[in-house]
């Protein structure tokens, strides 16, 4: 199954317009709270220029580049957690996920009024944040229940030892403290892995400003990173509605003057996909010939027979070696040849671990 970021955020502060920028598949955006009734799934195209400066020296018959899969969850509630506004599907929906991208509106307009009244990112950042930590503890408190039954009855060590560390998890939550800062280490956190806890899972900030706002940002985005110091997050300011009028430019060369004119080197929504790329731990790697230029999609940590099997079953099953050479290396040399004469090729084996930019030529026999 193909890991998924999921777009979380109270209604209306531009989950789905952002959504449709980085996505082919086009949500309804509407002004009207609450009226989506399900998430939509989307394949995006990951940028990355190293794909083109490679086809530079290869001339290929085409490029193609990897995707990643975002999911854009109507909005949530106050009393999500407790079913309000179909909150429990939306959280399921959450619950399927592997990373967060959560959208915070930081902007002013009449025509679109804010479900709380008034614009306040740091207290709707709390508010989804509150929602998400009574569901976890909902979570936590059923299994704790039951494995305490368990411990007492049995007195089963591995029990006892999740008793334990559930405790620890609730203490931590009924605190209105996220799952993912729970002072405990990978180990013993595995005995909650089975439970999908929402609070858990990576999560990145978007702050969704007016066009004015899109280069230094607004008295919003000043506070929100403020309340956020210490907490090691990522935040990303986009301006929502002006990449959604990029996005409708066909041309290029159109949508470089756009962006030149508004002080930007690139689409904001080309560094949120790269960030979501990122926050879910992935990597790419790079096979380059004469039919196509393509870029493939791996978990860091992931050898090169497991890469190999990316590309097809076969390569992994019957896996011999990788032939290497670092995207820097082939850049500066230019040509496989160039690589090998100075040196810069290498020949790896099973145990060899796949970098981030990596061009591989995988050799296997089936």
């Amino acid at each position: 199954m193909p890991l998924k970021c999921g777009i979380v955020g109270l209604t209306n502060v531009g989950k789905t317009t952002l959504f449709n920028c980085m996505s082919s598949t086009k949500a309804q955006a509407t002004k009207f709270a609450y009226s989506a009734t399900k998430s939509n799934l989307g394949v995006v195209i990951v940028p990355d220029p190293r794909l083109f400066k490679i086809d530079h020296f290869i001339k290929s018959a085409k490029i193609v580049p990897t995707t990643v899969e975002i999911v854009d969850i109507p909005g949530l509630a106050k009393g999500a957690s407790q079913g309000e506004g179909i909150g429990n599907k939306f959280l399921a929906d959450i619950r399927n996920t592997d990373a967060i991208i959560h959208v915070l509106r930081c902007f002013d307009d009449d025509s679109l009024p804010h479900v709380e009244g008034s614009i306040n990112p740091v207290r709707d950042r709390e508010l989804v944040d509150l929602e998400l930590q009574i569901a976890d503890l909902d979570s936590v408190e059923r299994r704790l229940q039951k494995v305490e039954k368990q411990a007492k009855v049995g007195g089963d060590k591995e029990a006892k030892k999740t008793v334990e560390i559930l405790t620890v998890y609730k203490n931590h939550l009924e605190n209105f403290q996220s799952a993912r800062t729970v002072p405990l280490s990978e180990e013993d956190q595995k005995f909650v892995q089975d439970l999908f806890l929402l609070t858990s899972k990576p999560v990145m900030y978007v702050c969704n400003v007016d066009e004015g706002s899109a280069v230094n940002g607004n008295q919003y985005v000043d506070r929100f990173k403020a309340s956020m110091e210490g907490e090691h997050a990522e935040i990303l300011v986009i301006a929502g509605a002006m990449e959604a009028d990029i996005s409708e430019l066909e041309s290029i060369d159109d949508r470089l003057d756009f962006l030149k004119e508004m002080g930007l080197e690139e689409p904001g929504v080309d560094k949120l996909i790269r960030a979501a790329y990122k926050l879910l731990n992935l990597r790419t790697f790079f096979t380059a010939g004469p039919k196509e230029v393509r870029a493939w999609t791996i978990r860091e940590g992931a050898s090169a027979p497991q890469a190999a099997g990316v590309i097809h079953s076969d390569l992994e099953r019957g896996f011999i070696r990788a032939e290497v050479m670092k995207y820097n290396d082939f850049i500066h040399l230019g040509s496989e040849h160039a690589c090998k004469e100075a040196g810069k090729l290498s020949i790896e084996g099973k145990n060899y671990i796949v970098h981030d930019g990596d061009i591989l030529h995988i050799r296997f026999n089936v």
